[in-house]
């Protein structure tokens, strides 16, 4: 790695420690075939770009998981989505892309390589060796998700192992983990914290086709105890040893559709939209009205094609930085970025980061 590089990641890591909050979005690489480009985005309210996903296969190796559309396609004048954001870092020294490597993919690998010293070693080369080739300023790892004690274990080695080749001042290390209480549970998060950067913890995906009933999928509060929400899993983290600072709340920028329901709370019948759920960028869907649930920090539009749709709007993600700022939480990410809307009033990532910077 020559020197200039080197500095350059110092000197965006020691601005970025001076920047209050963090305004983070995903950007997966199959938006290339959907037309979409990183420069299409806004950064004056973007300070850090998560690039997903790169693969691990199960000896350890990080590879870059489409070469035509992370290098090669035509994006932004340049080869590549990821040739396009190396470009838009030089516009704009403050952000910060950071490569995201697993995602449900690889939900099979990581456990065999985090179990594995040898593995483990291999991985953290590898990933240091493709961050280094690339440009970038660190990794995240989304091992969806490490689902007892010892794979809880397993991952606090894959962080330690991760340091050693992505020493902590030069590069960032953060990790994607769910609101799920039974999930964190597995993990000596105290002790992850000495490791990583940030949390990037999941704050959605609640309710979906896949659970008996509909809810509201990215509720900040939960209506019953047995419910998850999105406090819950900040109070967990904070109560498990985990720095509020380091914590970052996520924002979805899609819905979850229920058909045959009105509301959270009942038992529905199908689900509209893509698989069940709708682009933000898509709602409220046509001839149906925009609603906000103050309790449960929830927008919600029901009829037409989707049922009942459940998903963040301005007013939400206002709130949800609120409670970030009251808790002293390092900011909000958003997956996905391309799926937010283009008016600017209606975006997400625009109300995160005014309301987060807001006096």
């Amino acid at each position: 790695m020559n020197q200039s590089s080197s500095s350059s990641r110092r000197s965006r890591l020691a601005s970025a420690s001076n920047v209050m909050y963090t305004n983070a979005v995903y950007w997966p690489n199959y938006r290339v075939y959907q037309g979409d480009t990183p420069g299409a985005l806004n950064y004056g309210c973007i300070n850090r770009v998560y690039y997903a996903f790169a693969n691990v296969t199960a000896d350890g190796g990080v590879f870059l998981s489409d070469e035509w559309a992370d290098a090669a396609a035509p994006c932004d004048g340049v080869q590549g989505a990821l040739g396009s954001l190396m470009h838009l870092k030089q516009r704009f020294p403050h952000l910060q892309v950071i490569l995201s490597i697993g995602g449900a993919s690889s939900a099979e690998t990581y456990p065999v390589v985090a179990s594995n010293a040898v593995l483990r070693d291999n991985f953290a080369r590898a990933a240091r060796g493709l961050v280094e080739a690339s440009g970038l300023d660190g990794i995240d790892i989304v091992w969806e998700y490490p689902c007892n004690p010892q794979q809880g274990s397993d991952f606090l080695a894959l962080l330690a192992a991760v340091r050693i080749h992505l020493p902590e001042d030069r590069y960032i290390l953060t990790a994607a983990l769910p609101a799920n209480k039974a999930v964190l549970a597995n993990i000596d998060l105290r002790r992850s914290a000495e490791y990583l950067d940030a949390v990037n913890l999941t704050a959605y995906d609640f309710f979906g086709s896949w659970t008996p009933k509909s809810g509201h999928h990215a509720q900040l509060y939960a209506m019953n105890k047995d419910e998850a929400s999105g406090a819950s899993g900040v109070q967990f983290l904070m109560a498990s040893g985990m720095p509020s600072k380091k914590i970052l709340l996520g924002i979805p920028l899609f819905g979850r559709s229920f058909l045959h329901v009105n509301g959270p709370g009942h038992k529905f019948r199908g689900a509209g939209g893509d698989e069940g759920s709708f682009e933000y960028s898509q709602l409220p869907r046509r001839g149906t009205k925009e609603q906000v649930d103050k309790r449960a920090v929830a927008a919600q539009c029901v009829g037409a094609d989707g049922g009942f749709v459940t998903y963040d709007n301005p007013d939400t993600v206002r709130t949800k930085a609120t409670f970030c700022k009251q808790k002293a939480l390092g900011g909000l990410f958003y997956w996905s970025a391309p799926s937010d809307a283009k008016d600017s009033k209606r975006s997400l990532i625009t109300a995160g980061f005014r309301a987060l910077h807001s006096s």
